[in-house]
């Protein structure tokens, strides 16, 4: 289009056309430099969103997991200590039934192991929880390295402790003699690693199922894949760490691939090597997402504000937009100049009518009008597209972010609940409290410390008796003697069975220094009559530290994400916003929280909140395993997750919206040169106009003189030679109020016989033909003095523009 405008010009035009046709070329080539451009920040920003959205998954996939294996090596620690299980080993007790019973007393409640296993130093089976799954001896190396090392082994391969498995992950620690403190065996923890796995491609894995998950060694090969019947255990695959957008071929078929490893967590590194990884074929990563309704129904005032931040969260994008912006309002200054020259320069017809030359020459303005506009509306509707992508792409990083920290609550309150259930079950905790005294007492305080050493997710453990009176704990003995309140206590007391516990409301505590946090509670009964309840449990998550380390691990040192566990009327559980604390209301929509249901899936909005333009996502805890399984146990959590772009702009900071179009009704009478100053709709004799430039080549000056000169600016004349004429602000002159500089504001030359001035005004319309028809007084002002009095009636009198009297502005400011 843009030549066959060139060529229609040069044919029908050539002379009144040779201004015109620089621009139009250097019009043409900065389309197609855009066009470039845009094709290229289309490729870099669609591969930027799959990218991201893979490398949050495995991210997420991979932590979770080493904080699930973390509690295993608490465990078996703990265990391999258990005072019943040791004098099993150890020869000193020889009830095999009661040693089984109680292997499947802690598989019941930690259900994340199938199968539990106590040998002797030969390796011999003393006895297993699972009896389905025989095993008589074992022959594996581990055995020999649990009883030579302190501390937990982690293996994971194929062993003889469970036959029929291609491999376990099995986590082993040697078990002293209670008298002489020498080694008497090896407990056995096998976690169920594929249950686990299976859960966690469920829960991370993208639901249309277009990429592939997969957990892999340290030698790249994959020990687990979310569908083994595309990328099966044990083949090599080509990773990505770094996030370079590249692609990767595997069997014949291009990817783009995300692989994290694990940072860690308390310590514990994870198995050696292991990592997280995400596949998908390049001919599948393009499809649209779900995310398209959601931005479909904001509100284009809120879009339109929070695209205004477009240079903060995408700076190649924003340029991009910017770089058509000025092209297009180059093509609208070249037009208007256009007409405006053309009608100071036509001597046509008697009627006001055109002579040929000129009526052709606007028959091409026209044309590049049009062009321009149908070019601005393809570039624009493209880096819309694209600016959606960019906010598709956050808001499910939100989602995602969001539920994967209720899942890591969940996860992290699930082993509480075990934790305090089980320690309950302690043959010295029972005997302590069944025959209370001052030695029993320090034996209790001792069992409290070796269990808080291990896990250290806890502030403090304490035991206290029938009457609810503190007779041990960890962390200090200042609590000792106190007495927990008579309703919690009241509660521990009714727990009906060994498999359940009660949970305190998260609020302050004095046990934990007046902060907020969760205690845990299960009945302690007695050793010889179970349902005799002796006291109790509590135990106190450190919740500070780990609800916080929850958050900062969910936003990964994203600044612009803030991130809270809240509960479902917005009570603050836990900030990443420092200034937010615990008790605190955090002001959200209400109906969001709402929305947040209890199947785990998120819910999503852009809206505005505190100030700023967010994406709000919002996912309700909806349980781990057994864990929230009883409705009235667990307090709801919800966990929100704020991602900012940007203040709230007021009416006066958003572009300006789209241009009032004038019907063309006349084809005589003079030409009027129509634009926009202080917001209002405004016209000249476009015989008074010489031409229009960009604001950006003023040059400013010290506010002196008239109090609306602004600057001055330099103008070609002839010969080479410049003119230097003042800029002032019509906006100040018209209205009193002084007008709004952007993007779009131009300088008008106007001239008046030899006196040539500058006037800003907000943006350029369009040139106009209208008669005396047209015209009516104004009823707005009176007066000789009156800057604008006339209007002119467009639009079937519709619309009104004022009229300027350049001889009146021009005597005003001589004034």
């Amino acid at each position: 289009m843009w030549r066959l405008i060139e060529s229609s010009a040069k044919m029908n035009c050539p002379a009144e056309a040779r201004l015109l046709l620089p621009a139009m070329v250097a019009t043409r080539t900065g389309f197609a430099h855009l066009e470039q451009a845009l094709v290229a920040n289309l490729v870099q920003e669609k591969v930027r969103h799959v990218l991201a959205e893979l490398g949050t998954q495995a991210r997420y996939a991979i932590d979770i997991l080493v904080r699930n294996l973390f509690e295993r090596t608490a465990d078996v620690g703990f265990l391999a200590t258990d005072a019943d299980l040791c004098n099993f080993v150890a020869g000193l007790d020889d009830d095999r039934d009661a040693a089984r019973q109680r292997l499947h007393d802690y598989r019941n409640k930690y259900t994340v192991y199938d199968e539990i296993l106590l040998l002797d130093l030969e390796g011999r089976v003393l006895v297993q929880a699972d009896p389905a799954t025989p095993v008589s001896h074992s022959r594996d190396p581990l055995l020999a390295r649990s009883l030579e090392q302190d501390g937990y082994v982690e293996t994971f391969r194929a062993t003889d402790l469970r036959p029929g498995k291609s491999r376990a992950l099995v986590y082993s620690q040697r078990m002293l003699h209670p008298d002489s403190g020498a080694p008497a065996g090896v407990l056995c923890l096998c976690f169920n690693f594929e249950q686990e796995m299976d859960a966690i491609f469920a829960a991370y894995r993208d639901p249309s199922q277009r990429a592939n998950m997969l957990l892999l060694d340290a030698q790249d090969q994959v020990i687990s894949s979310a569908d083994p019947l595309w990328i099966p255990a044990g083949v090599r695959v080509p990773t990505n760490a770094d996030g370079r957008p590249q692609l990767l071929m595997f069997g014949g078929r291009e990817y783009l691939v995300r692989t994290f490893s694990s940072d860690g967590y308390q310590g514990y590194p994870g198995p050696a090597g292991w990592k997280a990884q995400l596949m998908i074929p390049v001919d599948l990563a393009f499809r649209s997402g779900s995310n398209g309704q959601a931005l479909a129904d904001v509100e284009p005032a809120l879009m339109q504000g929070l695209l205004s931040h477009a240079q903060t969260f995408s700076p190649s994008l924003h340029e991009l937009m910017s770089s058509v912006t000025r092209t297009t309002r180059t093509i609208e200054r070249i037009v208007w100049n256009g007409k405006v020259t053309s009608a100071a320069n036509d001597h046509g017809q008697p009627d006001g009518s055109h002579s040929g030359g000129i009526n052709k020459l606007n028959t091409v303005l026209d044309q590049i009008t049009e062009t321009g506009e149908r070019s601005d509306a393809l570039f624009s509707h493209s880096i819309q597209d694209l600016y959606q992508t960019v906010l598709a792409s956050s808001i499910s990083e939100a989602e995602l972010t969001s539920q994967l920290l209720v899942d890591m609550l969940d996860r992290n309150l699930y082993e509480r609940a075990n934790d305090c259930r089980w320690w309950a079950l302690s043959a010295q905790l029972r005997r302590g409290l069944a025959a209370p005294s001052d030695q029993q007492a320090a034996a209790i305080g001792q069992v409290l410390a070796h269990i808080n050493s291990l896990y250290t997710v806890y502030a403090r453990l304490f035991v206290y008796d029938r009457g609810g009176r503190i007779v041990a704990s960890s962390g200090g003995d200042e609590i000792v003697g106190q007495y927990i309140s008579g309703d919690t206590l009241s509660r521990v007391v009714a727990l009906r069975s060994e498999q359940d516990h009660y949970a305190e409301s998260f609020g302050p505590s004095a046990f934990y220094g007046g902060e907020a946090t969760y205690i845990y509670h299960a009945a302690i009964r007695h050793p010889e009559h179970s349902g005799n309840v002796v006291g109790g449990i509590g135990i106190v998550f450190d919740a500070r530290p780990e609800l916080l380390n929850m958050l900062h691990s969910g936003v990964a040192g994203r600044a612009h994400m803030r991130a809270y566990f809240v509960t479902a009327d917005g009570r603050v559980l836990s900030s990443s916003e420092a200034d937010c604390v615990p008790g605190d209301l955090l002001r959200l929509d209400g109906e969001l929280l709402a929305r947040a249901g209890e199947d785990g899936h998120s819910v999503s909005r852009i809206m505005q909140h505190d100030g700023q333009y967010v994406i709000a996502a919002c996912t309700r805890a909806a349980g781990y395993r057994e864990f929230r399984a009883a409705d009235g146990v667990e307090q709801p959590v919800i966990a929100v997750l704020l991602q900012a772009f940007g203040p709230v702009r007021a009416g006066g900071e958003l572009p300006a919206q789209a241009a009032v179009r004038i019907e063309r009704l006349r084809d005589s009478g003079p030409d009027f040169a129509i634009f926009y100053a202080g917001r209002t709709l405004m016209a000249l004799r476009a015989a008074q106009v010489q031409e229009a430039v960009p604001f950006a080549k003023v040059q400013r000056t010290a506010s002196t003189g008239h109090p609306a000169r602004i600057g001055m600016l330099d103008v070609p004349l002839s010969g080479g030679r410049q003119h230097f004429v003042w800029v002032f602000d019509l906006a100040l002159l018209v209205s009193g109020k002084p007008g709004a500089l952007s993007d779009n504001s131009q300088v008008m030359l106007v001239h008046s016989g030899a006196t040539v001035i500058g006037l800003l005004v907000d943006d350029l319309h369009s040139v106009q033909q209208f008669d005396a028809a047209d015209m009516t007084e104004s009823p707005l002002v009176a007066g000789d003095a009156a800057l604008a009095p006339r209007l002119i009636k467009a639009n079937q009198g519709k619309l009104l523009i004022q009229e300027l009297d350049l001889g009146r502005l021009l005597a005003r400011l001589r004034t």
